[in-house]
């Protein structure tokens, strides 16, 4: 039997089975409170009120001030009984002052029942609350004899809910004895009807079940409603990403809803056009790539061909073109694989101090037969010999790329600058070509690896076309600042800062 897993479901079953639930633990909070907590909930509020009011009239008594409009303006207010006795000397005998009692329902206040409650007062520190059965035998038979006379039977149901609703009534009791300031005590007692709820809570069930009906009605229109307003748009930006997994670069991210997922589409908008720029540069970079290997292994095969057909062709300059193309055909394959370790960071950097100043002053002998042979001029403009911490190997590897880059883009004066200065504890670069310039929009990518401003395929005099993709990598790996300064017809600018160890000045 195949196990069921709650976490294959789809999102709208998943939310409207979370807003079910919700609904229903309010459902059950409401059954609970109305049938357990109604009827305690009141008498504590019958009780604070009924505090309250003997709070006013005991300081009212006290102070022998008011005493009646005070428990006028509490009785009516609260709906209360009233009853003052003042208490004898030695024995506990009473003689009622006054009273303000209500009339629909009130206890016995025989001397017995005023005795008792003083005596329970006085055990209780002088202070005492509790509920007591009402006496309404007086106010039941009245009610039968009502009853008699319209012709109803006592026997009846409505009689008997209306006797009943009568004979279940309580009081709550608040006694007090109060100390008068003329030296004499007083004992107050305090009544307030406790309503009988058993006939407003059968009403209040009823209601209840009527209301449960429609809130689950309305719990489950609402809670579909709201699973799948909340899950069309994660859902359909699932299918496009879906889509985009493909390939498909033209899927677009456009559900909207809520702000999260509009703020996640524009993001994979973005990652959707970054994506399919990367997928056009790598194809272009298969391409260059394809034709620069193709090209000196065709002059390679060509002219082995010749030196093995043609009698006389086996010249020291023929053989001189096939190891310059193999030359050529080895450091395209060793920059490939510099930069694929370059940025897999599987080529970690070996630091140590160093003459930054000698080595590019040894990069020089490196295009000798360039300045013999092609006439280029290349000059290094210095001051000072500065060391730095990093990477020796590499570092020589970013002059040389930034110095091939300038050759193979340097004007009709064929000169290419390299200087070096110093500012803020930090040693610059700079890597000058008087050539045709990058325009501004490119300017931003030439860093990239499938990117190449001149989409041609043409011969460069030194390099394999991945210069700068190494410069980048090698530099950030060093957290070095590089960057680019350029414009069409006006040539370029490349630098770098690397923050140095040490300066010695020259003396001039």
């Amino acid at each position: 039997m195949k196990r069921f897993n709650l976490k294959k479901l789809p999102l709208h079953i998943k939310l409207l089975a979370y807003f079910l639930v919700f609904g229903a633990i309010i459902l059950i909070v409401l059954w609970v409170f109305q049938s357990f907590f109604i009827k305690p909930l009141y008498t504590m509020s019958k009780s604070m009120s009924v505090e309250k009011g003997a709070t006013s009239i005991s300081k009212a008594v006290q102070y022998n001030k008011n005493v009646w409009a005070t428990i006028d303006s509490v009785a009516l207010n609260y709906t209360l009984s009233v009853y003052l006795y003042d208490v004898g000397g030695g024995a506990p005998s009473f003689s009622r002052e006054c009273s303000y009692e209500n009339p629909a329902v009130k206890l016995n206040m025989e001397y017995p029942d005023v005795l008792k409650y003083y005596e329970r007062t006085v055990d209780n520190g002088g202070k005492c609350s509790f509920v007591a059965s009402n006496d309404v035998d007086d106010v039941v038979s009245k009610r039968v004899e009502i009853l008699k006379k319209s012709g109803a039977s006592i026997d009846s149901v409505d009689a008997k809910v209306h006797l009943t609703s009568v004979s279940e009534n309580e009081s709550l009791v608040y006694t007090y004895i109060i100390d008068r300031t003329d030296g004499r005590q007083t004992f107050l007692i305090i009544t307030s009807s406790i309503t009988p709820l058993n006939i407003t809570l059968d009403v209040i069930k009823n209601q209840m079940i009527v209301v449960s009906v429609v809130f689950v009605l309305l719990s489950l229109f609402f809670s579909l409603y709201a699973s799948r307003r909340i899950a069309r748009p994660i859902a359909e930006t699932n299918n496009a990403a879906k889509e985009l997994a493909k390939k498909n670069y033209s899927i677009e991210f456009k559900a909207r809803g809520y702000r999260e997922v509009e703020e996640l589409n524009d993001t994979l908008n973005y990652a959707k056009t970054e994506l399919a720029a990367t997928e056009k540069l790598q194809q272009e970079l298969i391409a260059n790539i394809s034709h620069d290997l193709r090209t000196p292994l065709t002059m390679i095969t060509g002219y082995g061909e010749v030196m093995r057909d043609l009698p006389g062709e086996n010249t020291p300059e023929n053989i001189q073109i096939i190891i310059d193309e193999a030359t050529r055909l080895s450091t395209l394959v060793n920059d490939l694989l510099d930069l694929s370790k370059l940025q897999s960071g599987a080529l970690q950097a070996q630091k140590k101090v160093f003459n930054l100043t000698d080595s590019v002053k040894a990069i020089f002998d490196r295009y000798s037969k360039l300045i013999e042979q092609d006439g280029f001029n290349i000059m290094f403009e210095n001051n000072e010999d500065v060391y730095i911490n990093a990477d020796e190997l590499r570092i020589s590897q970013v002059i040389y790329n930034l110095v091939n880059n300038a050759v193979n883009h340097a004007g009709e004066d064929k000169t290419v600058i390299i200087t070096q200065s110093i500012r803020d504890k930090r040693v610059r670069i700079e890597v000058i070509d008087h050539g045709e310039g990058i325009p501004a929009d490119k300017l931003p990518y030439i860093w990239e690896r499938y990117y190449k401003v001149d989409k041609e395929h043409k011969r460069g005099v030194i390099g394999s076309g991945l210069g700068l993709s190494i410069v980048k990598s090698i530099l950030d790996a060093h957290n070095a600042r590089y960057g680019v300064r350029s414009a069409p017809g006006k040539g370029s600018t490349f630098w770098f800062e690397i923050a140095y160890e040490s300066v010695k000045r020259r003396k001039k």
